[in-house]
């Protein structure tokens, strides 16, 4: 298990330079994808590596003429890495629409690299709509014919399935160590299970596929501490939380059960279906995916955020909900009010905690925690009396 986490931790901590060794390996093309709902799957079976960009570490400097001071620290990483010339060795850019400051960030880009191809292609958000469907049939045909255009390939819908398949097996093989995590059967950091996730957004498939096998063979069944508090996290449309925030959150006391992260469950929890013509499988993966987990830039009606939270908390078996808001992140603050409110309805404890780019008080954010972990602790004991 150690050797297989160590592999998607070296190639987290260095996406770019794993990417460019690919393509220098495979001389293939190499896709940036934005998240959150392009299929890799496509840019796949076109022969190209599929990569979810990332934030990065550095403190935003060049980048910084280039962006406004309220763009989350997500679009201001993606600007900065620009400038800094992070994704020269990027062939394209998938972007997608899903947030205004994200449309911003296409704009710099397109300046800075006017040589890039940004594959720009606007998914519906009301998915229940007679059309929605229709339309999003309409935009992953568009991007099939794009990478074609950007590979100079035909891609068959016999390398689409294949990839789909592919990718299933990977979602796979993830949830399944989220459900040994979930039912106690291992103790897994929640850094390491934010590198297994996190990996799969940058690795070859097939030798992430490798990995996962391993790791799910050798994952050693320690039951994880009993005398910790089971919690849910909530949150981060787009990018990972700091690993540090996750060690602080452990080391208060608290086990993750599970959470809705996009690096984590959101990313992993919908496959698509292989028995279907290809671009009806995407289609379907996309607009049917946000009646399983609701995503707050896309609308079906009756389907509500607070909701979901409330019936996968109790499924988890969690004791209480932190929710994890980026900073500027506008989705996640009109939802906000009504996650809270509903969770005051049912006495279930919450805690938010706003998240930057930059350097964040973990001393003073660890007694906040500390705090909800001791007061979880005691409603739970309550409710058992």
């Amino acid at each position: 298990m150690k050797q297989a986490v160590d592999r998607m931790r070296q190639v987290v901590e260095a996406p770019m330079e794993y990417a460019a060794e690919w393509k220098a390996k495979v001389g293939r093309q190499v896709v940036g994808l934005l998240p959150m709902h392009f299929p890799g799957e496509l840019a796949h079976a076109a022969g190209c590596l599929p990569v979810v960009l990332q934030d990065d570490a550095e403190p935003i400097t060049v980048g910084q003429s280039n962006v406004f001071n309220f763009y989350c620290g997500f679009n201001r990483s993606i600007i900065d890495q620009t400038m800094r010339g992070r994704f020269d060795g990027l062939d394209a850019i998938m972007f997608g629409d899903h947030c205004v400051q994200l449309l911003g960030t296409a704009d710099v880009i397109r300046a800075e690299k006017p040589d890039l191809p940004i594959l720009f292609n606007q998914l519906c958000t009301t998915l229940d709509a007679n059309w929605a469907y229709r339309e999003t049939l309409g935009t992953f045909a568009q991007l099939w014919k794009e990478l074609e255009t950007l590979t100079g390939r035909e891609v068959t819908a016999d390398a689409v399935r294949s990839s789909i398949r592919l990718f299933n097996r990977n979602r796979t093989q993830m949830r399944s160590l989220y459900r040994m995590r979930r039912d106690g059967e291992i103790a897994i950091s929640g850094r390491d299970m934010q590198a297994v996730v996190k990996s799969s957004m940058t690795m070859d498939r097939e030798e992430h596929v490798d990995l996962m096998d391993q790791l799910l063979a050798g994952a050693p069944r320690v039951r994880a501490g009993s005398a910790d508090v089971p919690v849910y996290l909530s949150g981060h449309m787009c990018h990972a939380p700091k690993p540090e925030i996750m060690d602080m959150i452990e080391e208060s006391g608290a086990r993750v059960v599970n959470d809705d992260l996009f690096v984590g469950w959101r990313f992993i929890h919908a496959d698509m279906d292989e028995t279907v013509p290809p671009l009806d499988g995407m289609a379907r993966w996309y607009i049917e995916k946000n009646r399983r987990l609701p995503c707050p830039t896309r609308v079906i009606k009756g389907m509500d955020w607070e909701d979901y939270l409330l019936a996968d908390v109790e499924r988890s078996g969690a004791q209480g909900l932190v929710i994890l808001m980026v900073k500027f992140c506008e989705p996640h603050m009109y939802f906000y009010p009504e996650i809270k409110e509903a969770f005051e309805v049912r006495g279930i404890p919450h805690l938010l905690i706003e998240t930057e780019h930059e350097e964040m008080p973990l001393e003073a954010l660890k007694t906040r925690v500390e705090t909800f972990v001791e007061i979880a602790k005691r409603r739970a004991a309550s409710k058992a009396a």
